[in-house]
C-alpha cells in the first residue's frame, strides 16, 4: 500500500488549476483508491481534469469533478439582500429555551438561503446562531453559523474493566490527567505528539492554512477554555442497547474539545469575507453567508472540513496518550461533532445543514450528551427525525451566562456540589459549575422523539481549563 500512497510529488506534471484541486485529488485517492495503482489513480485524476462535467455525478470523483467545472467569478460588489418571512422551524423544550434563544433562531429563519430550522432543547442564546440552533439552507455555508470552534466534538472511550478501578486506580488516573492533557491557549503538552493529520495536504491549499500549520502542530492534542474536559467515569451499558456490548458497568474516557487556534482563524477569516460580500442587518450581519459555488466558499468549505478532522485527531492523540499511560486498551469508542455543516438530503434536496451546538442524529448513528461536571451525560442513538433536521441536543445547555455564574454561585455552592456527586476536579470553576447548567434529565425528555438512550456516562475525576 505504502508504493500507491499518492503525495503532491507525483502531481508535479499534472496540470491543476488551483491548490484546491490539487488537494481534493490527494484526499479522494487516499480515501477512495488506497489500493489501486499509482499509474492508474494519475489516470483517474487527468480523465477528470479533461472532462470535469462527466464525473459530476460520480460516487468519489464529485467533488474534484465540481471544483473543475466552469463556476461564476466571484462578485466583487456588496450584495444587498431582502429578508423574507420566517420559514419552517421546529422548536423542541420550548418551556427551558430563553426568549432570546428563540428569537435568534427566528431571526435566522429570515435569511434568503434559510430552508428549514430547528431549536434544540439545550438551546440558549450565542454569537450568530444561538447555541442549540439547526439551520438548513440551500447552496450556502455560512461561517458563524458553524462558530468559532468547528469541529467542537465529543469522545468516548469504553474500557472492558469495571468502573471500580475508578477508585482503586484513582491516583494513577489523577496523575495520568495531569501528565498528558493541556488546556488554555498558553503552552502547550510538554512531550512531542504526532498524528497523520499534520501530513494532509490541506494544509498547502490556502495561504491561511499554511500559516496555521505550526499552531495546529503546536495544540495537537490539548483542549481549549470553557466548558472542554477530559474526564474519566462509569458507564452504564443499558440492556436491550444496539452497541452490542455486555450489560453492566465500565470505566470510561470522555473528551469534549475542539479545533483550537486553527478552527477560530479559520471562522473569523471566512466569517469577514462573507460579511464584505453580503449585506445584512445589524442583528443578522454575523449570519452572512458564502455560496458554495464561489472560491471562498469552496475554500471555507475544504478548510472546515480540514478543521474538523484536526478536532478528531486531537481527541485521538489525548485517548491513545491516556490509553497507553494506563495500559489500556478500548473495546469501544463513540464520537461525534457538534460544530459543523454536512451536505445532507432533506425531502429530496441537497442541503447545507449546519449544527452550532447540537448533535447529529440521523438513524442509528450515535453520540454522546453530556450534562454537568456533577450529573450523568447520555449514550445515544438517533432516531432520524426530520422534524429535527436528523438531530438533537449537545448536551445540558447553559441556564446561566459565565458572567452570571460567576457573580451568582459562590465556590462553596461549587465545591458542595462537587461532594455531593462524588467528583475530584482538577482546575476548573463556577463558570462550569454543575449550577451554571439546565436539567440533563429534563433536557432528554424533550427529545425522546429524537434519540435512543442505550447508556449513560457519569464523571468522577474531571480536568478542566482553570479561569
Amino acid at each position: 500500500m505504502g508504493r500507491n500512497r499518492m503525495k503532491g510529488k507525483h502531481l508535479r506534471k499534472v496540470d491543476f488549476p488551483s491548490d484546491i484541486a490539487k488537494s481534493l485529488a490527494i484526499n479522494i485517492m487516499t480515501k477512495h483508491y488506497k489500493h489501486v495503482p499509482l499509474e492508474e489513480k494519475l489516470e483517474i485524476i487527468n480523465n477528470v481534469l479533461s472532462d470535469p462535467d462527466n464525473y459530476l455525478d460520480h460516487e468519489f470523483l464529485m467533488p474534484l469533478a465540481s471544483a473543475l467545472s466552469e463556476k461564476p467569478k466571484l462578485k466583487t460588489e456588496l450584495e444587498v439582500y431582502q429578508l423574507r418571512e420566517n420559514g419552517n422551524l421546529n422548536i423542541y423544550g420550548r418551556k427551558q429555551i430563553g426568549l432570546n434563544a428563540i428569537q435568534q433562531m427566528e431571526a435566522a429563519m429570515q435569511l434568503p438561503v434559510a430552508v428549514k430550522g430547528a431549536l434544540m432543547p439545550d438551546a440558549h442564546h450565542g454569537f450568530g446562531l444561538p447555541i442549540g440552533g439547526v439551520l438548513a439552507v440551500d447552496n450556502a455555508v455560512i461561517p458563524f453559523g458553524v462558530g468559532l470552534d468547528i469541529g467542537c466534538r465529543m469522545a468516548l472511550s469504553i474500557y472492558p474493566i469495571s468502573d471500580s478501578h475508578l477508585i482503586s486506580r484513582e491516583y494513577e488516573l489523577h496523575k495520568a490527567l495531569k501528565r498528558h492533557t493541556h488546556f488554555g491557549n498558553d503552552g502547550g503538552l510538554d512531550f512531542e505528539t504526532e498524528h497523520e493529520i499534520l501530513d494532509r495536504s490541506e494544509f498547502q491549499a490556502t495561504a491561511l492554512l499554511k500559516r496555521l500549520h505550526n499552531k495546529a502542530r503546536f495544540q495537537l492534542g490539548t483542549s481549549g477554555t470553557g466548558n472542554h474536559f477530559v474526564e474519566f467515569g462509569t458507564v452504564i451499558i443499558d440492556a436491550g442497547n444496539t452497541l452490542q456490548l455486555k450489560p453492566g458497568k465500565y470505566m470510561g474516557l470522555l473528551t469534549h474539545s475542539g479545533s483550537r487556534g486553527l478552527g477560530a482563524n479559520i471562522a473569523d477569516a471566512y466569517t469577514k469575507i462573507a460579511m464584505q460580500k453580503c449585506k445584512l442587518p445589524p442583528n443578522l450581519k454575523s449570519m452572512a453567508w458564502l455560496s458554495m459555488d464561489d472560491e471562498a466558499g469552496a475554500e471555507y468549505w475544504l478548510s472546515m472540513n480540514l478543521a474538523g478532522d484536526y478536532a478528531k485527531a486531537c481527541h485521538d492523540v489525548i485517548h491513545n496518550n491516556l490509553s497507553r499511560a494506563l495500559g489500556l486498551e478500548a473495546m469501544c469508542k463513540i464520537e461525534n461533532h457538534h460544530n459543523f455543516a454536512w451536505k445532507e438530503i432533506h425531502e429530496g434536496k441537497e442541503l447545507v445543514v449546519h449544527r452550532k451546538g447540537a448533535t447529529p442524529a440521523a438513524k442509528g448513528e450515535y453520540g454522546i450528551i453530556p450534562g454537568s461536571m456533577c450529573s450523568r451525560g447520555f449514550i445515544v442513538s438517533g432516531l432520524g427525525n426530520p422534524a429535527s433536521l436528523n438531530s438533537a441536543s449537545h448536551g445540558a445547555g447553559r441556564k446561566m451566562s459565565r458572567g452570571e455564574a460567576r457573580n451568582g454561585i459562590t465556590k462553596a455552592l461549587h465545591n458542595q456540589q462537587l461532594a455531593e456527586a462524588r467528583v475530584k476536579l482538577i482546575g476548573g470553576s463556577v463558570e462550569e459549575s454543575a449550577a451554571a447548567y439546565k436539567d440533563i434529565e429534563v433536557v432528554m425528555q424533550n427529545q425522546q422523539e429524537l434519540v435512543k438512550t442505550e447508556g449513560t456516562f457519569t464523571p468522577k475525576i474531571v480536568r478542566m481549563n482553570k479561569s
